[in-house]
Formats: structure tokens, C-alpha cells, sequence
């Protein structure tokens, strides 16, 4: 029997409005309303698409180097980005969630993730996608199953897609960005630059983006306005930070809600936010789309 790369492929529907999801790293591959497909997608049978929809855990972003101390144990992580020698976007994104529910709107899949070379904890994470009306929604918990504290964030990492950014207007509600060095990791947080401060809404016109944003809303909201449709992309209180991306071809913006910053594993401006859950802890969240 034939598997394809991205798993098992979970369609939920409610209307006009389908999101699929597949089962390897918990991946949102594709989100529809009214058959227009919100996502910068691809089809199932692609091996790993450099990020797309992928759920980020337990850390979003990078760590230096793949090295981090905690409670004076130091750890090192496999490098999977080796231009910046950095441990990428957690230990989820390649490995099969289960099935937990379905609902013809709604899919819940969980997996845990074991103790492995950089990583000693027992950390299971469930992660559930819901679709109503022309909006989707995602709720995540993370449980230490394990014997010992372990540090914790979460991400998710969709693209959205559209005919041209630069005639995309961005709505950007934070007061901090964080600076970064030539590897992308951190130096402080400061106040916006004048390219990134899109607090009054305007069109994105030739700014690039792969920066990390912090102290906005306690619920925040990012909001695209194309000439065809507008997604806004909304957060809880337990993601204080947004990273966004803008890939080179310029059809498409990464929107990253995160409980923590990038690099927070260890110490340096972000380390504030990460979270740590001792044994029997959980840690839960919730993120989504609308579309109008």
C-alpha cells in the first residue's frame, strides 16, 4: 500500500468552507472558502514543503547553534538548517499525529513527543482544527506526560496566498520588533522600524518581511486586505508574538502566531516568554482565520 509524504488527509467541511489537514506534523495544507483557496498550497503527494501549514513544537523559530541549557543540563539539538547552524521549528513537523476525533466540521489529532538526542522530556500535544461559517479555527494543548520540567512554545506556520503582496493591505497591531543579527536570532527588542509599522493600515508595497513582533493586544489581530477578499488572522492571549515572512516570488505572507520568541530556549530577550511545564502541566491555546 502506497502512503503518501504527508499522511493520511483529514477534510473538514461546514458550507462553503473546507480546511485539510494532514496527519504527518499536524499539517494545515489547504483552507477553502467559497472556492477560493486561502493557503499558498500543494497537493499531497509533495514531500515536505519548506514549512507550509506546519504546527512548530516544542519551539517555534530557531535556537542558536541547536544548544540550550535548562535547569543547568545543557542540551544539543540536530541542526536542520545548517546555513545559520540552527535548530529549525521544533520536533513535530515530521512525525504522525494520531487520529483522537472527527466531526464532519472538525478534526482532533494528538502525538507525543519522546525524549531524543537535544530533547528529555515526554511532551504530548493535541491539536484540534474546527471550520464554521467563512473562518477556521485551531486550539492546541501541550501535557508534560513526562518526570521532569521542560521548556515549551508553540507556532504554527501558514502562508497565505495571494495575486500580488504588494497591493495587500497590512493591519499590524504591535509596538515592539525584535532585532535580529545576519542568522536571524536575537539581539533586542526595539521599537518599530519605520518600513515595519503598519499600526495604521496601508498597502505591504516592496517590504520584505522575516520579522518577529511582540507587545501588542492582549488578543491581537492581523488583518490583509487584497483587492479580491481579506483575511484576518487573530490570536489568544498565550501568543504574544507574530513572526511574518514574505518569501522571494511575493505571492504569499507567512503569518506565525507564537507563545514565545525566537531563540527563548535560552537566555537573551525572549527568553521571558517561554513557558515551563513541570510534570502533569498543560499548557493549551487557540489561533485562527476569517476570511470576508
Amino acid at each position: 500500500m502506497r502512503i503518501l509524504p504527508t499522511g493520511t488527509q483529514y477534510e473538514i467541511r461546514a458550507g462553503h468552507t473546507t480546511a485539510v489537514v494532514g496527519e504527518v506534523g499536524a499539517t494545515l495544507r489547504s483552507f477553502r472558502v467559497r472556492d477560493r483557496e486561502i493557503l499558498a498550497t500543494y497537493s499531497d503527494d509533495e514531500p515536505f514543503s519548506p514549512w507550509r501549514g506546519t504546527t512548530l513544537t516544542p519551539w517555534p523559530n530557531r535556537i542558536r547553534d541547536g544548544r540550550y541549557v535548562f535547569d543547568g543540563v545543557e542540551y544539543r539539538l540536530p541542526i536542520n538548517e545548517h546555513e545559520r547552524n540552527c535548530a529549525l521549528h521544533g520536533l513535530g513537523h515530521a512525525v504522525e499525529w494520531r487520529l483522537l476525533h472527527r466531526q464532519p466540521d472538525s478534526v482532533s489529532l494528538a502525538t507525543v513527543i519522546y525524549p531524543q538526542p537535544g530533547w528529555a522530556g515526554c511532551l504530548r500535544m493535541e491539536i484540534t482544527y474546527s471550520v464554521r461559517g467563512d473562518a477556521l479555527s485551531v486550539e492546541h494543548e501541550a501535557s508534560n506526560v513526562g518526570e521532569i520540567t521542560v521548556p515549551y512554545g508553540y507556532g504554527a506556520h501558514p502562508y497565505f496566498a495571494f495575486d500580488d503582496l504588494a497591493k495587500v493591505s497590512l493591519s499590524l497591531p504591535f509596538q515592539k520588533q525584535l532585532l535580529v543579527d545576519n542568522r536571524l536570532l536575537p539581539k533586542r527588542i526595539d521599537e518599530l522600524e519605520t518600513q515595519f509599522d503598519f499600526r495604521a493600515p496601508h498597502k505591504i508595497g516592496d517590504v520584505s518581511f522575516d520579522t518577529a513582533f511582540t507587545e501588542g493586544p492582549k488578543d491581537w489581530e492581523i488583518r490583509l486586505a487584497a483587492p479580491s477578499h481579506t483575511v484576518t488572522v487573530w490570536a489568544d492571549q498565550h501568543h504574544p508574538w507574530a513572526q511574518l515572512h514574505s518569501p522571494e516570488d511575493r505571492t504569499s505572507l507567512a503569518v506565525e502566531p507564537m507563545t514565545c520568541g525566537p531563540d527563548a530556549f535560552n537566555d537573551g530577550p525572549t527568553r521571558g516568554d517561554l513557558v515551563q511545564l513541570a510534570p502533569g502541566q498543560s499548557f493549551a491555546g487557540r489561533w485562527g482565520v476569517r476570511v470576508r
